[in-house]
Protein backbone atom coordinates (compact mmCIF):
# COMPACT_ATOMS: atom_id res chain seq x y z
CA UNK A 1 0.00 0.00 0.00
CA UNK A 2 1.22 3.23 -0.95
CA UNK A 3 0.67 5.48 1.81
CA UNK A 4 2.14 8.67 0.48
CA UNK A 5 0.05 8.48 -2.83
CA UNK A 6 -2.88 7.77 -0.79
CA UNK A 7 -3.03 10.97 0.78
CA UNK A 8 -1.55 13.18 -1.97
CA UNK A 9 -4.35 11.51 -4.14
CA UNK A 10 -6.66 12.37 -1.73
CA UNK A 11 -6.46 16.17 -1.75
CA UNK A 12 -6.44 15.83 -5.54
CA UNK A 13 -9.40 14.22 -5.01
CA UNK A 14 -11.16 16.61 -2.40
CA UNK A 15 -9.96 19.79 -5.23
CA UNK A 16 -12.30 17.82 -7.52
CA UNK A 17 -15.23 18.30 -5.61
CA UNK A 18 -16.79 21.46 -6.20
CA UNK A 19 -17.25 19.97 -9.59
CA UNK A 20 -19.19 16.99 -8.51
CA UNK A 21 -21.36 19.61 -6.23
CA UNK A 22 -21.72 21.75 -9.76
CA UNK A 23 -23.12 19.03 -11.64
CA UNK A 24 -25.27 17.30 -8.97
CA UNK A 25 -26.76 20.71 -8.18
CA UNK A 26 -27.17 22.20 -11.39
CA UNK A 27 -29.04 18.77 -12.33
CA UNK A 28 -31.27 19.00 -8.99
CA UNK A 29 -32.08 22.87 -10.15
CA UNK A 30 -33.04 22.50 -13.05
CA UNK A 31 -35.15 18.96 -12.45
CA UNK A 32 -37.30 20.73 -9.33
CA UNK A 33 -39.16 22.85 -11.76
CA UNK A 34 -39.61 20.78 -14.60
CA UNK A 35 -40.18 17.92 -12.65
CA UNK A 36 -42.82 19.20 -10.68
CA UNK A 37 -44.33 20.79 -14.13
CA UNK A 38 -44.09 17.50 -15.82
CA UNK A 39 -46.37 15.66 -12.60
CA UNK A 40 -48.82 18.69 -12.82
CA UNK A 41 -49.78 17.47 -16.81
CA UNK A 42 -49.50 13.98 -15.64
CA UNK A 43 -51.82 14.86 -12.49
CA UNK A 44 -54.17 16.76 -15.24
CA UNK A 45 -53.74 14.38 -17.94
CA UNK A 46 -53.35 17.83 -20.32
CA UNK A 47 -53.79 16.11 -23.82
CA UNK A 48 -50.81 16.08 -26.53
CA UNK A 49 -48.41 17.22 -23.21
CA UNK A 50 -49.98 13.94 -21.43
CA UNK A 51 -48.52 11.10 -23.49
CA UNK A 52 -45.27 12.88 -24.29
CA UNK A 53 -44.47 13.53 -20.42
CA UNK A 54 -45.32 9.43 -19.69
CA UNK A 55 -43.06 8.49 -23.21
CA UNK A 56 -40.42 10.98 -21.42
CA UNK A 57 -40.13 9.52 -18.24
CA UNK A 58 -40.25 5.87 -19.23
CA UNK A 59 -37.34 6.83 -21.28
CA UNK A 60 -35.42 8.32 -19.40
CA UNK A 61 -35.88 5.82 -16.27
CA UNK A 62 -35.52 2.98 -18.51
CA UNK A 63 -32.14 4.10 -20.21
CA UNK A 64 -29.00 3.38 -18.74
CA UNK A 65 -27.21 6.18 -17.23
CA UNK A 66 -24.23 5.23 -19.27
CA UNK A 67 -25.70 4.64 -22.81
CA UNK A 68 -27.25 8.11 -22.08
CA UNK A 69 -23.58 9.60 -21.62
CA UNK A 70 -22.20 8.22 -24.70
CA UNK A 71 -25.15 9.32 -26.70
CA UNK A 72 -25.30 12.87 -25.32
CA UNK A 73 -21.13 12.86 -25.69
CA UNK A 74 -20.16 11.06 -28.51
CA UNK A 75 -23.39 10.97 -30.73
CA UNK A 76 -25.27 14.37 -30.86
CA UNK A 77 -22.60 16.29 -31.42
CA UNK A 78 -21.40 14.53 -34.45
CA UNK A 79 -25.06 14.61 -35.19
CA UNK A 80 -25.21 18.54 -34.77
CA UNK A 81 -21.68 18.83 -35.77
CA UNK A 82 -23.10 17.61 -39.21
CA UNK A 83 -26.45 19.92 -39.48
CA UNK A 84 -25.03 22.55 -38.49
CA UNK A 85 -21.69 22.59 -40.09
CA UNK A 86 -21.61 20.19 -42.94
CA UNK A 87 -25.08 21.35 -43.92
CA UNK A 88 -26.24 24.79 -42.79
CA UNK A 89 -22.99 25.59 -42.89
CA UNK A 90 -23.24 28.13 -39.51
CA UNK A 91 -19.73 27.07 -38.66
CA UNK A 92 -20.68 26.29 -34.72
CA UNK A 93 -17.77 25.60 -32.46
CA UNK A 94 -19.52 21.84 -31.69
CA UNK A 95 -16.64 20.35 -30.37
CA UNK A 96 -15.14 22.95 -28.26
CA UNK A 97 -18.19 23.06 -25.65
CA UNK A 98 -17.15 22.58 -21.90
CA UNK A 99 -17.86 19.47 -21.14
CA UNK A 100 -19.76 19.84 -18.08
CA UNK A 101 -22.65 21.13 -19.66
CA UNK A 102 -22.60 17.43 -21.28
CA UNK A 103 -22.88 16.45 -18.23
CA UNK A 104 -25.34 18.68 -16.32
CA UNK A 105 -27.61 18.37 -19.27
CA UNK A 106 -27.54 14.03 -18.97
CA UNK A 107 -28.15 14.51 -15.40
CA UNK A 108 -31.02 17.23 -15.34
CA UNK A 109 -32.55 15.30 -18.05
CA UNK A 110 -32.77 11.75 -15.49
CA UNK A 111 -33.83 14.40 -12.68
CA UNK A 112 -36.53 15.71 -14.40
CA UNK A 113 -37.93 12.38 -15.42
CA UNK A 114 -37.63 10.92 -11.55
CA UNK A 115 -38.67 14.07 -9.93
CA UNK A 116 -42.01 13.69 -11.93
CA UNK A 117 -42.89 10.59 -10.66
CA UNK A 118 -41.54 11.44 -7.11
CA UNK A 119 -44.05 14.89 -6.86
CA UNK A 120 -46.66 12.98 -8.81
CA UNK A 121 -47.25 10.27 -6.26
CA UNK A 122 -46.67 13.15 -3.31
CA UNK A 123 -49.09 15.04 -4.53
CA UNK A 124 -51.53 12.32 -4.85
CA UNK A 125 -51.05 11.40 -1.06
CA UNK A 126 -52.75 14.85 -0.56
CA UNK A 127 -56.20 14.47 0.54
CA UNK A 128 -58.63 15.50 -2.35
CA UNK A 129 -60.88 17.25 0.10
CA UNK A 130 -58.30 20.22 1.06
CA UNK A 131 -58.25 21.37 -2.97
CA UNK A 132 -62.01 21.55 -2.88
CA UNK A 133 -62.18 23.16 0.65
CA UNK A 134 -59.76 25.46 -0.91
CA UNK A 135 -61.84 26.18 -4.52
CA UNK A 136 -64.60 26.80 -1.75
CA UNK A 137 -63.44 30.08 0.75
CA UNK A 138 -61.73 31.59 -3.00
CA UNK A 139 -58.21 30.36 -3.41
CA UNK A 140 -57.37 30.08 -6.80
CA UNK A 141 -55.86 26.81 -8.33
CA UNK A 142 -52.67 28.44 -8.02
CA UNK A 143 -53.28 29.85 -4.76
CA UNK A 144 -54.36 26.25 -3.54
CA UNK A 145 -51.11 24.52 -4.88
CA UNK A 146 -48.81 26.95 -3.31
CA UNK A 147 -50.18 27.31 -0.08
CA UNK A 148 -52.12 23.70 0.60
CA UNK A 149 -51.02 21.10 -1.79
CA UNK A 150 -47.15 21.75 -2.44
CA UNK A 151 -46.12 22.13 1.56
CA UNK A 152 -47.66 18.79 2.33
CA UNK A 153 -46.16 16.74 -0.72
CA UNK A 154 -42.92 18.44 -0.31
CA UNK A 155 -43.10 16.50 3.41
CA UNK A 156 -43.73 13.53 1.64
CA UNK A 157 -41.57 13.83 -1.77
CA UNK A 158 -38.13 14.65 0.39
CA UNK A 159 -37.12 11.18 1.19
CA UNK A 160 -37.49 10.09 -2.21
CA UNK A 161 -35.90 13.53 -3.66
CA UNK A 162 -32.66 12.91 -1.22
CA UNK A 163 -32.43 9.55 -2.97
CA UNK A 164 -32.77 10.70 -5.88
CA UNK A 165 -29.71 13.39 -5.00
CA UNK A 166 -27.41 10.58 -3.84
CA UNK A 167 -28.14 8.40 -6.80
CA UNK A 168 -27.44 11.32 -9.05
CA UNK A 169 -24.55 12.35 -6.34
CA UNK A 170 -22.90 8.72 -7.76
CA UNK A 171 -23.95 8.73 -10.93
CA UNK A 172 -21.50 11.42 -11.70
CA UNK A 173 -18.88 9.26 -10.73
CA UNK A 174 -19.08 8.28 -14.71
CA UNK A 175 -18.85 11.82 -16.44
CA UNK A 176 -14.99 10.87 -16.70
CA UNK A 177 -16.00 9.06 -19.73
CA UNK A 178 -17.23 12.70 -21.11
CA UNK A 179 -13.62 13.89 -19.90
CA UNK A 180 -14.97 16.26 -16.53
CA UNK A 181 -12.38 16.40 -14.35
CA UNK A 182 -14.34 15.29 -11.35
CA UNK A 183 -13.33 13.30 -8.26
CA UNK A 184 -13.33 9.78 -10.43
CA UNK A 185 -11.55 10.99 -12.96
CA UNK A 186 -8.79 13.34 -10.81
CA UNK A 187 -7.92 10.01 -8.94
CA UNK A 188 -7.67 7.61 -12.12
CA UNK A 189 -5.76 10.02 -14.24
CA UNK A 190 -3.04 10.49 -10.85
CA UNK A 191 -3.18 6.53 -10.63
CA UNK A 192 -2.20 6.68 -14.36
CA UNK A 193 1.16 7.56 -14.01
CA UNK A 194 2.03 4.94 -10.55
CA UNK A 195 -0.37 2.26 -11.70
CA UNK A 196 -1.48 2.70 -7.69
CA UNK A 197 -4.96 2.43 -8.92
CA UNK A 198 -6.37 0.53 -5.99
CA UNK A 199 -4.92 3.42 -4.03
CA UNK A 200 -6.70 6.09 -6.05
CA UNK A 201 -10.06 4.05 -6.06
CA UNK A 202 -9.82 3.86 -2.04
CA UNK A 203 -9.21 8.04 -1.87
CA UNK A 204 -12.80 7.72 -4.46
CA UNK A 205 -14.89 5.16 -2.20
CA UNK A 206 -13.73 7.59 1.04
CA UNK A 207 -14.81 10.69 -1.12
CA UNK A 208 -17.66 9.74 -2.19
CA UNK A 209 -19.11 8.47 1.41
CA UNK A 210 -18.25 10.98 3.35
CA UNK A 211 -20.43 13.67 0.00
CA UNK A 212 -23.23 10.90 0.68
CA UNK A 213 -22.91 11.03 4.47
CA UNK A 214 -23.43 14.54 4.55
CA UNK A 215 -25.94 15.06 2.08
CA UNK A 216 -27.90 12.55 4.09
CA UNK A 217 -27.71 13.87 7.18
CA UNK A 218 -28.64 16.73 5.39
CA UNK A 219 -32.03 15.72 3.99
CA UNK A 220 -32.72 13.87 7.25
CA UNK A 221 -32.85 17.72 9.29
CA UNK A 222 -34.71 18.93 6.03
CA UNK A 223 -37.54 16.08 6.51
CA UNK A 224 -37.61 17.17 10.07
CA UNK A 225 -37.64 20.13 9.46
CA UNK A 226 -40.44 20.05 7.32
CA UNK A 227 -42.33 17.71 9.34
CA UNK A 228 -42.38 19.84 12.51
CA UNK A 229 -43.76 22.81 10.44
CA UNK A 230 -46.42 20.59 9.32
CA UNK A 231 -47.86 19.70 12.55
CA UNK A 232 -47.32 23.42 13.76
CA UNK A 233 -49.63 24.28 10.85
CA UNK A 234 -52.00 21.32 11.30
CA UNK A 235 -52.24 22.84 14.87
CA UNK A 236 -52.83 26.41 14.22
CA UNK A 237 -55.76 25.22 11.62
CA UNK A 238 -57.29 23.16 14.30
CA UNK A 239 -57.15 25.96 16.67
Amino acid sequence: MNIPFLIHTFWLAIQAVPITLLITGSALLIGLPLGFLLAWIKIKKIKVLYPLAVIYTSLMRATPMVLLILLFYSTLPSLFNVILNDHLHLGVKIFDVNPIIYAIAVFSLIAVANLSEVFRSAILTVDSGQQEAAVMVGLSPLQTYYRIIVPQALVSAIPNIGNLTLNILKGTSLAFMMTVQEVTAVAKTAAAYTYDYTEAYIDIFIVYFILGAILQIGFKYLERYLSRRKVRGAVKQGV
